[in-house]
């Protein structure tokens, strides 16, 4: 039996250890901190609700529990806080991104570990997805020395990221460190290079307004006619249907507080080369893409996510070719599945993490020097992990 000690059990994480006990039956959460004890309840596997204890302890539930491994899924700013208490356990871990979403918390996370024994998979999907394994194969075996990046993300889903939790900056830390957390982790490992300045830009022209603040649709008269209303949105078949915060209301209006409704940064790596990455979050239905297309002197190899195909063109070949993966596609466009297999492959002393700690820190260096740059409008120089001051 594998034991999991649990911080954090929203439906987020709870779906994610669905994944593990997809890959091991033996899988039992056995402990759980979470100040929702009756939500926690009703998402535990029905094999799990026997057994399970709830604590405020991490350290009486790890001497308690003697889990077998570590998983951390709390709201976004508490992810560094407790994963700086994990690290002494030298547990197997899995941390949810973003790692970080401050400058303070990320370098006190990257001191705590740096002795640590502790093994972290963060949940970085897109990087060991499929799509980007063999990317990066094709860019490695063709010799290809990318040169530079257009790497670009067009979110459906977007809307998300104003009705929840993720509004509240104090929590969720921007869509950089939200979104582009994932995308500039996978640019790296394709371009096999460093990120070492990085200048940005942010658009806060659509979802702000006049509207008091914490307005839901159901105390609104403009239901009717508002095209983010539940009752809009059910007719178009566009986002959820369901009550939510008012997208036009007076809280939205600070830069220095609010998502922005799209942002691009231009990126420059450790040998000079650089690339570009755009994230756009009113996008709808069919306008939904994400991927890349990166360029060098040998060729240019491009995919997106939501076709499920990769591109190659060698320049100095007559031919081109296509590559599709086979079976079915899975969340996070296969990446789950396969931080699922990592994870417990881990834990289990099989193989290492894809997605070390190290790899989180790095990723919210990144992103925090790009929403430095979006709010200074300044060139910004991206710290790296094991840099000195």
């Amino acid at each position: 039996m594998i034991k999991l000690a649990v911080i954090g059990f929203g439906s987020r994480i709870s779906a994610v250890i669905a994944g593990f006990r997809h890959m091991n039956n033996t899988v039992r959460v056995m402990g759980i901190m979470d100040p929702d004890e009756k939500g926690a309840t009703e998402r535990l596997h029905d094999r799990d609700k026997e057994d399970v204890r709830f604590y405020k302890s991490l350290d009486k539930m790890i001497r308690e529990v003697k889990p077998d491994a570590l998983v951390i899924g709390t709201q976004c700013n508490l992810h560094s806080k407790f994963a700086i208490q994990a690290a002494k356990y030298d547990l197997p871990l899995y941390l949810e991104k973003p790692v970080a979403i401050d400058m303070k918390s990320a370098r006190a996370l990257e001191k705590a570990f740096e002795k640590s024994k502790c093994e972290v998979v963060v949940s970085f999907p897109l990087r060991v997805s499929p799509i980007a394994i063999k990317t990066k194969e094709l860019i490695d075996s063709n010799e290809l020395d990318p040169q530079h990046i257009m790497a670009y993300n067009y979110v459906p889903y977007g809307r998300g990221y104003w009705e929840h939790f993720y509004r509240d900056y104090t929590i969720s830390g921007g869509l950089f460190l939200q979104k582009a957390t994932h995308d500039l982790d996978y640019i790296t490992f394709l371009m096999g290079k460093k990120i070492t300045r990085i200048s940005a830009m942010g658009t806060f022209n659509l979802f702000k307004g006049k509207k008091r603040a914490g307005l839901t649709c159901a105390k609104c008269k403009e239901v009717e006619s508002c095209l983010e209303s539940p009752l809009n949105r059910r007719m178009g078949d566009y986002g959820g249907g369901h009550d939510h915060k008012c997208f036009f209301s007076k809280d939205l209006n600070d830069p220095e507080t609010a998502n922005e409704d799209s942002s691009s940064c231009l990126m420059q790596f450790e040998d000079g080369s650089h690339g570009t990455y755009n994230q756009v979050f009113y996008s709808l239905r069919d306008t939904g893409m994400r991927g890349s297309r990166i360029s060098s002197y040998k060729g240019t190899i491009e995919f997106n996510w939501y076709k499920n195909k990769i591109h190659l063109m060698k320049h100095f070949d007559s031919f081109k070719a296509d590559y599709s993966p086979q079976g079915k596609d899975a969340g996070h466009f296969g990446g789950d599945h396969a931080l699922s297999w990592d994870f417990v492959n881990l834990i289990q002393g099989i193989s290492k993490s894809r997605t070390p700690i190290e790899t989180g820190i790095q990723s919210a260096y990144n992103c925090l020097a790009a929403r430095e740059s979006m709010h200074s409008g300044k060139l910004v120089n991206v710290r790296q992990v094991g840099q000195v001051k």
